[in-house]
């Protein structure tokens, strides 16, 4: 029987904190996303990984209110994703073409890279200044984590590794779903290098590690194998989108009078959909006036 589960994220450090790491287990939050945008296997495995490794990444900022999106732009028949997490352990995302069914790559896995194509990863970080950084690199492979190695490479100068995996079912739900982020110090000595590389390279599949046991701890503890690995904090992680009716409220007001009343005089409901969870919000011609009375008052 399988040990009880839940999606949570850890942080650690090892060889006398010349190592820092992330992991994060991501199967339920991972299966969430999938049942809301209905996405295919290679669409879920690319969303999968993305929302993974946005967590992790969310989870280096500082501020409380900081988010940190990750854009994927491809020629692929994906044509991208857009996946955002605050670094309370918080997640949504979407895929643009979720639909999409593709033959396996050349090792009979899920052809993320092949459903995402050529294109640019960039990675916005918003910490409540006039101003979002902003880096963007080419995507290397699209298959998601070697990208998001290569942007702390070249946009940051932090050697890295990104680990991410999504396992799939027969009947397309998701069987295993998470990642790690390993990141040396400046001042790490060249035997923990070594080791480090000669351990990365020993790792099969994350998803693999996955199936022996599904949590961060058992994760990180095989890729940092040898290193004295300590937990430093541990956040339960989930697909949560913060949309509501008030938001999309304020997105009517920005359409300003005449658009408004065109839509009044229309007579029909107006749908609105959340790109991030696909909830719809429904507005009345009657519901319209009343953000027309808001817009007048303002």
């Amino acid at each position: 029987m399988e040990k009880e589960y839940r999606d949570y994220m850890i942080r650690a450090v090892a060889a006398d904190a010349q190592i820092r790491a992330f992991a994060v287990s991501a199967r339920d939050l991972t299966e969430k996303a999938r049942q809301a945008h209905n996405t295919s296997p290679i669409a879920t495995a690319a969303l999968g990984r993305a929302m993974s490794g946005a967590l992790m990444m969310a989870d280096m900022l500082k501020g409380p209110r900081d988010l940190l999106t990750l854009q994927i732009d491809g020629d692929g028949p994906l044509q991208g994703l857009v996946v955002t997490a605050d670094n309370h352990g918080h997640v949504k995302g979407y895929v643009k073409n979720p639909s999409v069914i593709l033959p396996p790559n050349a090792q009979g896995h899920l052809n993320v890279g092949g459903g995402i194509g050529r294109g640019t990863l960039t990675v916005i970080r918003d910490m409540n200044l006039k101003d979002p950084y902003i880096g963007q690199i080419p995507l290397v492979t699209g298959e998601i984590a070697e990208d998001l190695t290569a942007y702390y490479a070249q946009s940051e100068q932090i050697p890295s590794s990104v680990g991410l995996g999504v396992l799939m079912n027969r009947e397309n739900t998701v069987r295993r779903a998470g990642g790690f982020v390993v990141q040396l110090m400046p001042f790490a000595d060249e035997d923990v290098i070594r080791q480090l590389e000669e351990n990365i390279r020993g790792i099969s599949s994350v998803t693999a590690i996955l199936e022996e046991e599904s949590t961060p701890e058992h994760l990180l503890g095989t890729v940092l194998k040898g290193f004295d690995l300590q937990v430093t904090s541990v956040e339960d992680v989930c697909f949560q989108c913060n949309c509501s009716r008030e938001r999309f409220e304020r997105g009517l007001l920005l359409l300003g009078k005449d658009e408004l009343e065109s839509m009044i005089a229309d007579g029909k409901d107006v749908e609105l959909t959340c790109q991030f969870c696909n909830s719809v919000y429904t507005f009345s011609p009657e519901d319209i006036r009343t953000v027309l009375g808001n817009l007048s008052v303002s």
